[in-house]
């Protein structure tokens, strides 16, 4: 049996590891974010489908130390970080240089978002 509570410190391990937000996290394992926060608050207990989805979505994570906290996470160095928003926004604008924008959406933590368009007065 799993011990919910240390089950979820292994899980709030993870987010900091990985610099993810709860809402992040589940959408990067395809399940609702509801379902993360249920978790956490110690409402719902991890389903096998929910520890199979993180297993698969971060190789990182052991699964024996994912359920029972034996074993090492993560089990390799941490893999290489994608390019931060700057170098993003740098590399985007470097191959742009040749071509016309059109238009620009920026999206926002809070799930809002606000669309640039070229033609728009």
């Amino acid at each position: 049996m799993v011990n919910t509570e240390e089950f979820v410190r292994r899980l709030e391990i993870i987010l900091n590891y990985y610099g993810l937000s709860a809402s992040v996290f589940a959408d990067k394992i395809g399940v609702q974010r509801s379902t993360i926060s249920h978790l956490l608050t110690g409402r719902n207990k991890p389903s096998l489908e929910f520890v199979l989805k993180v297993v698969k979505s971060f190789p990182e994570v052991n699964l024996y130390w994912l359920l029972n906290g034996k074993g090492t996470f993560p089990t390799t160095k941490k893999p290489t970080s994608l390019p931060s928003p700057d170098e993003k926004v740098a590399s985007a604008v470097q191959s742009s240089l040749s071509k016309t924008i059109n238009k620009i959406i920026i999206f926002y933590e809070d799930g809002s978002f606000e669309v640039f368009n070229k033609n728009a007065k």
